[in-house]
């Protein structure tokens, strides 16, 4: 679009905009019908003067006016080229702008959300780690978080051991987080990189299936966690703990991780996915 052209579609919004301002100041300081009107002062009596035969006017000549003088015609002025409009500029995502955008998404603290999430590879981290929830398995080497501060605690009772209350403890914090953010602001951050969140998944996995339906089979096995009352007896094989429950031990990798969460933060964790899922299929996106 040319210059001209632009101030010529850009003018008549102006000019509206400069008259309903103008019509709006005139009515705001237009006087009011209340105000008195002044008291009009006794109009002074004028004594024409009797002309004579001096007093009479003298009458001038008027000039012949000057012929009219004829403008030179002015060369037509080139418009201006127009100006090509630059395609916009790339969505970044860098770690620290994904980064930044979930910050802004949070309630929670900022140093307390920059503390909890790791800082290289969020995206990738995501897609990968969602496809795997969506497998029924776990993506340790693609966490998006930092690992709690404190291990994991047992204690010993009647010669069996069971899972310490201080283990849920340490998810507290990040089920904090979670709950802190805002599910409008989360969904936009989703739609903002879902173009590139797609391209990573196709690289991973069924290129013509969408992401969405992933996410939503990911949310899906952990809501179909079961929820067991505590305490939750475990043993030790040398390497890790299990669950004695074989009903639990055989449960899918993520579902058993969630358990380990505690049942309270298991419950906020289960509602905040659920609140997420809705807004997703509210808005079509499944």
């Amino acid at each position: 679009m040319s210059e001209t052209t632009e101030k010529q579609s850009l003018g008549p919004h102006f000019l509206i905009a400069g008259i309903i301002l103008v019509v709006i100041l005139a009515i705001v300081f237009w006087p009011s019908d209340e105000t008195p009107e002044p008291a009009e002062a006794p109009k002074p009596e004028i004594n024409e003067p009797v002309l004579t035969e001096s007093d009479e006017p003298e009458v001038f000549e008027t000039k012949p006016a000057p012929p009219p003088v004829e403008l030179e015609e002015k060369d037509e002025v080139e418009p201006l080229p127009e100006v090509e409009e630059s395609e916009p500029e790339p969505l970044d995502v860098s770690d620290p702008a994904v980064k930044e955008a979930l910050v802004d998404s949070a309630a929670a603290d900022e140093n307390t959300v920059n503390r909890l999430l790791v800082n290289e590879g969020l995206l990738q981290r995501f897609v990968v780690s969602v496809t795997n929830l969506a497998g029924n398995k776990m993506a340790p080497n693609h966490q998006l978080l930092t690992p709690p501060e404190q291990n994991f605690r047992v204690y010993s009772q009647a010669d069996k051991q069971w899972i310490d209350a201080a283990s849920y403890k340490r998810y507290t914090p990040y089920v904090n987080v979670l709950e802190s953010f805002d599910n409008e602001a989360l969904l936009t951050v989703y739609q903002s990189y879902k173009d590139d969140i797609q391209a990573k998944y196709a690289e991973i996995g069924d290129p013509d299936k969408d992401f969405n339906s992933v996410l939503l089979s990911a949310i899906d096995e952990l809501l179909d966690t079961p929820e067991v009352p505590v305490p939750i007896e475990v043993y030790s094989d040398s390497v890790m703990y299990k669950y004695t429950d074989e009903r639990l031990e055989n449960l899918d990798g993520p579902q058993k991780q969630l358990l380990r969460t505690g049942p309270d933060n298991m419950r906020r964790i289960k509602a905040k996915l659920r609140e997420i899922k809705a807004l997703i299929e509210q808005n079509g996106l499944n």
